[in-house]
């Protein structure tokens, strides 16, 4: 059985027969059937547009949706990059600051050492002056001696005679 259309109604004829129904009732009651249907396929179409409307919209979000996941993995993986190639970085400073630190105190090291070696040479150097002054000292005392004897009178002893001149040795 076909679906019964708006023209199919306005085009319906009922054959005429005695003691049958009000032709102008019929005709009214047709015209009533004819208006609601034409407002419910009005209702209709106006709801399959905005059906298809919000389809639209529904694969426009849906896109969206798929684009913003998109973007979330790709800026997740993009932060996990970048923190993987901080924390390379990060190594790599540390690894560099402490072979800096390491030369450092090596430098620091040969420094002290050498600092040291000249504190030994400084102390040998100030004990061989000492000796050597000690030595001269002893050399001049020695000599001032030797020439306040030639210069001393001479000493009487118990018995009267002149001793020589005293001389340390």
């Amino acid at each position: 059985m076909a679906k019964i259309t708006i023209v199919d109604i306005q085009h319906k004829a009922f054959k005429k027969k005695l003691n049958g129904y009000d032709p102008a009732e019929v005709d009214q009651y047709l015209d009533e059937l004819i208006e609601t249907f034409e407002d419910e396929a009005q209702q209709r179409a106006a709801l399959e547009a905005e059906i298809s409307d919000l389809r639209e919209r529904i694969s426009h979000f849906k896109a969206m949706e798929e684009s913003l996941h998109n973007t979330l993995l790709l800026a997740q993986r993009t932060a996990d990059e970048v923190k993987a190639s901080a924390h390379k970085e990060a190594d790599l400073i540390r690894a560099e600051a402490r072979m800096s630190v390491e030369k450092e105190i090596a430098a620091y090291g040969d420094r002290a050492s050498e600092a040291r070696r000249e504190h030994q040479r400084a102390l040998e150097t100030a004990e061989q002056a000492k000796s050597e002054l000690r030595s001269l000292l002893t050399t001049h005392l020695a000599l001032l001696d030797r020439g306040d004897a030639a210069h001393m009178p001479r000493s009487a002893n118990l018995n009267g005679n002149v001793d020589a001149p005293l001389v340390e040795s």
